[in-house]
C-alpha cells in the first residue's frame, strides 16, 4: 500500500515552485511592451549630479546616438553589478566618443539624500567626457518609462537602451533581476550599427 503522505511533499514543492514563478513571469509580461525596438523614447530632462543645468534627451540625441542606462540607485546599498556595468562601459569611452555617442547613467531614488547616495556610488571615479551621470529624484523618469521595480528593497529594473538621433530605440535590455546587463561590447556594436547605416 502506498502512503499518500510521501506524495504530498512533492506535490507541495511543485505548487510552491509554480507560485513563485508567477511574479517573475508577470514582471516579464509587463516589460515586453515597454519602450520596444522602433519606439520613440519620451523626451525627458536629466539633472546631472554635478549641479549643472538640466539636459534634455532630445538635445543629446541631436548630437549623436545616446546609450541610456538605468541603474538600481539606492535599494539600501550600492549595487555592485551596477558599478561593474558602469566600469565596463567606461573602458570603451574612447570608442563611444569616436562614434559621437553620449552615455547617460540614471541613478533613481527618493529625493531625500539622493545626491549623497549618487556621489557614494561613484566613489570618486571621474567619468569620461561623453558620459553623463544623472539623478532621478522620486522616480519621475523611471515611472514615466514604466521601469519602476515596485517591490521591497527594489528601485528600478536595470535597463539599457540605445537611441538614434531621432530618439528611436534600436537596442534594449530590461532585466527583471539584478543581473541581465548587456556586455559593453554588445552595446558598442549597437551604436556602431547606427553609424554604418
Amino acid at each position: 500500500m502506498i502512503c499518500r503522505w510521501h506524495v504530498f511533499p512533492a506535490v507541495l514543492l511543485v505548487a510552491v515552485a509554480t507560485l513563485s514563478a508567477v511574479p517573475a513571469q508577470a514582471q516579464e509580461d509587463k516589460l515586453v511592451d515597454l519602450l520596444k525596438i522602433a519606439d520613440t523614447a519620451a523626451d525627458v530632462e536629466f539633472q546631472p549630479l554635478a549641479g549643472e543645468k538640466k539636459i534634455k534627451l532630445s538635445e543629446l540625441t541631436k548630437e549623436g546616438p545616446v546609450v541610456l542606462v538605468v541603474l538600481r540607485g539606492w535599494p539600501g546599498y550600492q549595487c555592485p553589478i551596477c558599478s561593474r556595468q558602469l566600469s565596463g562601459l567606461a573602458r570603451h569611452a574612447d570608442e563611444f566618443a569616436e562614434l559621437g555617442a553620449t552615455v547617460v547613467f540614471v541613478y533613481p531614488g527618493p529625493a531625500d539624500n539622493l545626491a549623497q547616495r549618487a556621489k557614494e556610488f561613484l566613489r570618486d571615479r571621474e567619468l569620461p567626457q561623453h558620459f553623463v551621470y544623472a539623478m532621478d529624484p522620486d522616480y519621475a523618469f523611471t515611472n514615466l518609462y514604466g521601469l519602476r521595480w515596485d517591490a521591497p528593497r527594489e528601485t528600478a529594473y536595470p535597463s539599457t537602451f540605445v537611441l538614434d538621433t531621432n530618439r528611436v530605440v534600436t537596442f534594449r535590455t530590461i532585466s527583471t533581476s539584478h543581473r541581465g546587463r548587456p556586455p559593453a561590447d554588445d552595446v558598442l556594436a549597437a551604436v556602431r550599427s547606427l553609424s554604418a547605416e
